[in-house]
């Protein structure tokens, strides 16, 4: 068999040889005159479209004689062919983009230079090394699609497949949505389409329906890739949707009934940057029902692909007693289609958990109510009430229904956690060890079904609650674990660690944590709602935390500001506090319109020292301390126009000083894969953060990172802007894809492994979006966010937590949002005082892409935000410069700590030697 190598190298010369033909067509086409021209081109198409279908003919004719090992690598040809006559179509996209931007910029001198600077990027993606790179990065991508994908339901053992036909409906098994849209998507232009994926497994699926679907409308494409292009299409609700199935007919469905018993039907919605789902979309459309009902009335096993980012309303899987399987194979990358398959063959024995609680409605999760496009009457500011405090996700569903079983069961159809599995397991566990303030949970797993497989322990812990006291979650999780592959009869012990303090509950009253006195049930259980083992653990008195355990760096109260008049949801009275929603009459109070429009106030003081003569280069200051005393010297070098531009000249590529031996950085987006916005790149493309979260799996989020890491460090990029890390507050989200989960546990964990993956790779990373970055609708326009103290720490602020305190990353992004009225981009609270001083966070914090005026650079500075992320720095340049000509002691310290940051950063790359 070919190496994919010399399959590329074969196409790449196809191509080659077919576009040269093209343009020789084009010289002869301009030698006619108008009217042998105009014929000339309607015989082109006719001969074209002739020889589309000879071509198409004589290739299913060939594959009939094929066996399954050279069908495979038929379509690996075919495949990377496809991806490579379209490849220069991608790199165009961003370049039309850019073009239109230059365009617009050219109307106002001062924006160009910088659109200039970031479009002129260019990366070594062509070498070799790149080349074996992208290989090597499919191989991750596969194993992440196959450990994450979710197996929902398997009535009768339908799979694995045990016939090897099938048929195949829906229009959207034309095109599976391997990714999310905007800067966290990522190019999958010639990914394996599921039919390919299918015949390379040895299943055959229905030529005649498949021609009978390519007739009534439905074609493979290859999508967007340009960003701007996937949230426009978003924003107008573009894309391709399920037709009315009138294209089945009686004929049509009794063939299929002929060929095959068996029917897969895939649906799917997807997601992206700047724009959130509605209900609707969560729901099937009724063209879909009525796809449902002909498949279902013609087909007695219906397996349902539900290929989505977000979470979908699946009560119809219990509509149809014909519906015996269903797999979630979320947004999975290149090789989703190859893991689906594999799986639904039994190649693969799904090992994939939910990170999400699936609701038969998602609006009844309270944070519903308050979703959406809200305006103050005293100001042109929009904004979002967290009304629902901690309770979300599970965390609602598992208290509001704890002890009402039949409540719980008509709102849940899949609890957080959960996924089936070909095999069985059977688990014995261990009373819960404590001891140095540790918990230690072990779990003996062991294979007692017929298949190999893997299995995820997840270990919860439930706090005693006081009634009218701190709200606590009837559940939290504490921890998980995932075996190794077991072959029947084969055993695994995992074990499972957490803090103490880690069951304890943010009092705001006490600006501490508590642990109330009391019972608290500890289990180890498959889903969690499902336990296998619990265990009681009594504490005898409450104590109360002050102080960060790893920092020791005291807690207070920072947040109240944020929560204005808010009332929360709580468990003592969920009638009469759940959420209302905004009636239309709210405004801002004066404290929230003041923190909007913050004052400048002058410092008393001297002004730093500018351009001292000491002698050094950034040379000099690799491998020092942040806080080692040479960099105050280093910093003297600098004059005041230097610094402005090294903290305005973020976006993308940092400001360089010659003279100082200072380089610039470079910094791409994205979670599923670098992403150039401005520029051309060939990167390799990976699972959305949601499928690679659902593995459970730390080691497969480090490959990831490791991988991505290895690119970026090929390819000369310095910075990669991820992982995102905000939280599925409601089912519409428009980025869920790009993030993680509902939990705030398992969202930090999977952080920190991707970012201890690149960062071993000497690729510095940015965690994002710190913070409440949960809607898309206004985020772009900083909405202001109120909501408990408690509920931003203990969920919102966690995960970032988690990662700081895992994996030390080296750069944080912050978000657009305004919190209680104050920009996190400028927030002393939440930069200075939670992330450096709580977590002990050492590195530079970027803003968001620079996109309205409350992104105040004079607040980044004064109050710890290193870089504006701004594509156009000439007015946060000239911003800066009148600011400290009005403030040169206050804004000149706080501006020299930013460019420190920035500089200490870029002494970390290999940059600087």
């Amino acid at each position: 068999m070919a190496t994919r190598r010399e399959i590329k190298r074969d196409a790449v010369a196809r191509v080659q040889a077919d576009r040269a033909a093209t343009r020789e067509r084009r010289t002869q086409l301009k030698a006619m005159t108008p009217e042998e021209r105009k014929a000339a081109k309607a015989q082109d198409a006719r001969d074209a479209r002739e020889a589309k279908a000879s071509a198409k003919a004589e290739r299913k004719a060939a594959r009939a004689g094929m066996n399954r090992k050279e069908r495979r690598e038929d379509s690996r040809r075919a495949r990377i062919t496809r991806k490579v006559a379209h490849r220069r179509r991608r790199a165009i996209g961003w370049g039309v983009a850019g073009v239109a931007v230059v365009g617009i910029g050219a109307l106002a001198a001062p924006y160009v230079g910088g659109l200039a600077r970031v479009a002129s990027l260019e990366f070594a993606d062509g070498t070799v090394e790149a080349l074996q790179a992208r290989e090597d990065a499919l191989v991750v991508a596969e194993n992440v699609s196959d450990e994450g994908m979710v197996l929902l339901k398997n009535e009768g053992d339908v799979l694995p497949l045990a016939g090897d036909r099938v048929n195949v409906f829906s229009f959207a098994s034309f095109n599976l949505l391997l990714g999310g849209g905007g800067s966290g998507g990522s190019t999958v232009a010639g990914a394996p389409t599921l039919y390919e994926a299918l015949e390379a497994q040895g299943v055959a699926y229905n030529e005649d329906l498949y021609a009978t679907m390519e007739d009534a409308g439905a074609a493979h494409s290859e999508g967007a890739s340009n960003a701007f292009v996937q949230m426009a299409q978003l924003a107008m609700g573009g894309g391709s949707s399920e037709p009315a199935p009138d294209y089945l007919t009686d004929d049509v469905m009794a063939q299929a009934a002929d060929y095959s018993d068996t029917a897969i039907v895939v649906f799917g919605v997807s997601g992206g940057e700047g724009t959130d789902l509605t209900q609707e979309q969560l729901q099937l459309s009724d063209e879909q029902v009525a796809l449902l009902d002909a498949v279902t009335a013609h087909q007695d096993d219906v397996i349902v692909v539900i290929n989505a980012g977000n979470q979908m309303e699946l009560g119809f899987l219990d509509d149809y007693p014909q519906i015996k399987a269903a797999v979630w194979m979320g947004t999975p990358g290149p090789q989703g289609a190859v893991s689906l398959a594999k799986i639904l063959t039994g190649e693969v024995n799904p090992s994939g958990r939910l990170t999400d609680t699936y609701a038969y409605d998602v609006t009844s999760a309270p944070a519903t109510e308050n979703l959406g496009s809200h305006r103050y009457t005293n100001t042109n500011r929009a904004f979002l009430d967290y009304e629902e405090g901690i309770y979300v996700g599970y965390r609602y569903y598992e208290t509001r229904y704890e002890g009402d079983e039949a409540g719980y069961e008509a709102a849940v159809q899949f609890p957080f956690g959960y996924g089936l599995s070909y095999t069985d397991f059977e688990w014995a566990a261990s009373e819960p060890v404590i001891a140095d303030g540790e918990v230690t949970v072990d779990v003996s797993v062991t294979n007692v079904g017929d298949a190999a497989g893997k299995d995820v322990v997840q270990v919860y812990f439930s706090a005693p609650y006081l009634d009218g006291g701190v709200e606590k979650s009837s559940i939290e999780l504490a921890g998980y674990a995932k075996t190794d592959l077991l072959a029947p009869g084969d055993e695994e012990t995992v074990t499972v660690s957490f803090g103490v303090q880690d069951m304890a509950s943010w009092d705001t009253g006490q600006g501490a944590y508590v642990l109330d006195a009391g019972a608290y049930e500890i289990s180890a259980s498959t889903d969690v709602h499902t336990p296998i083992a619990s265990f009681t653990h009594d504490v005898g008195e409450s104590v109360v935390y002050t102080a960060d355990a790893d920092t020791g760096y005291d807690y207070a109260r920072l947040f109240e500001f944020a929560e204005g008049d808010l009332e929360f949801l709580s468990r003592a009275d969920w009638e009469g506090t759940y959420p209302a929603g905004p009636d239309g009459t709210e405004t801002a109070s004066d404290e929230a319109l003041a923190l909007m429009d913050p004052e400048l106030v002058p410092a008393d003081g001297d002004a730093p020292t500018y351009g001292a003569d000491n002698g050094l280069t950034l040379a000099d200051m690799v491998g020092l301390d942040y806080d080692d005393p040479q960099w105050d010297a280093f910093l003297d070098q600098l004059t005041v126009e230097e610094q402005i531009h090294l903290f305005s000249y973020g976006a993308y590529k940092t400001y360089e000083v010659d003279r100082l031996g200072i380089p610039s950085m470079v910094m791409l987006d994205s979670p599923a894969g670098l992403n150039s916005l401005f520029a051309s790149l060939e990167a390799a493309a990976y699972p959305s953060e949601i499928v690679i979260a659902s593995t459970w799996n730390d080691a497969l989020a480090y490959e990831v990172g490791a991988a991505i890491g290895h690119e970026a460090d090929l390819y000369g990029v310095d910075v990669w802007y991820a992982p995102g890390m905000n939280l599925h507050r409601t089912a519409m989200g428009g980025r869920d894809f790009e993030y993680f989960s509902e939990d705030p546990l398992i969202s930090g964990m999977m952080a920190a492994g991707m970012v201890s993956g690149a960062q071993d790779q000497g690729v510095l990373t940015t965690i994002k979006h710190f913070v409440l970055n949960d809607q898309e609708v206004n985020a772009r326009s900083g909405i202001n966010v109120s909501l408990s103290e408690q509920a931003l720490r203990e969920l919102y602020l966690q995960p970032f937590e988690v990662a700081v305190k895992e994996s030390a990353p080296t750069g944080a992004m912050s978000s657009f949002i305004n919190l209680g009225g104050k920009w996190a981009g400028g927030s002393d609270e939440l930069l200075q005082e939670v992330l450096r001083g709580e977590w002990g966070f050492e590195g530079f914090v970027t803003t968001d892409a620079v996109l309205g005026g409350w992104m105040d650079p004079v607040q980044a500075a004064l109050h710890g935000n290193d870089l504006m992320l701004a594509v156009f720095p000439s007015a946060t340049v000239a911003s800066m410069s009148e600011a400290i000509e009005e403030d040169p002691v206050g804004l000149g310290h706080a501006l020299r700590d930013r460019v420190h940051a920035v500089l200490y950063s870029v002494a970390l790359t290999d940059r600087v030697s």
